[in-house]
């Protein structure tokens, strides 16, 4: 039902899910990104509850593997429950519950770790790390695509995707990226091209929030400044 990653770049901090399912609006109920904390998500029979807890928990100190291994002698229902996790330091956990649906796995990396459920075979996680640690050096929104569309070349789901999501966390207090496709034939071919959109204006944007007076106008009619 669902493959995704998250991951940290090392150079800058930022922190990224992406996100990809045959049910719509996935990045609402499985991606969860706080600037400075951490990276989750929680998917397969999704509680979206599990993803602000595991960054409240990182928050407080725990890192990634101890924050996994509390969520899944906690949290109820964890039988059905996949969850991933990256914490500032790049530490990694992921979580499979024994009731994770079909053919599943999970893949470790440098500041990387995937996982899906209703593959088309266990590999897809292992597909997605090696093109993110592949591209390293490139901005991560990049990396982030270039490893989604890797899976999905080595085969996804074993059903047709429909929606795809990619947030990102940078030094703001929200995410500095928020994009989604919530239900489409080929979700992550257009969150790439939102990503191509935004992603030269991503910049301006948090400045517009913080300094408004420093925002360049993007040349919106009967906006000679800062534009919303």
């Amino acid at each position: 039902m669902t493959f995704s990653l998250v991951a940290r770049c090392a150079g800058t901090g930022r922190f990224a899910v992406a996100v990809a399912s045959s049910s719509p609006a996935v990045a609402a109920r499985c991606a969860h990104v706080r600037s400075g904390i951490g990276a989750v998500t929680t998917q397969n029979v999704t509680d979206p509850r599990l993803g602000p807890r595991a960054l409240d928990l990182m928050a407080l100190g725990a890192s990634a593997p101890q924050t996994a291994a509390v969520l899944a002698a906690t949290a109820p229902h964890a039988a059905y429950r996949q969850f991933t996790m990256i914490d500032a330091e790049g530490r990694t956990a992921a979580y499979s519950g024994a009731r994770t649906l079909g053919i599943h796995g999970e893949a470790r990396g440098r500041d990387v770790v995937s996982a899906g459920n209703l593959l088309a075979h266990s590999g897809v996680p292992w597909e997605i790390v090696a093109a993110f640690e592949e591209s390293a050096g490139r901005d991560l929104g990049d990396r982030m695509l270039l490893a989604m569309t890797a899976g999905l070349a080595a085969g996804g789901e074993a059903g047709p995707i429909r929606s795809a999501g990619l947030l990102i966390a940078g030094e703001a207090d929200w995410p500095i990226a928020d994009l989604r496709v919530d239900w489409d034939d080929a979700p992550i071919a257009a969150l790439e091209r939102l990503w191509r959109v935004w992603q030269p204006q991503m910049e301006h944007y948090v400045t517009r929030a913080l300094n408004p007076s420093e925002a360049p106008s993007f040349g919106v009619a009967g906006d000679s400044g800062a534009g919303a």
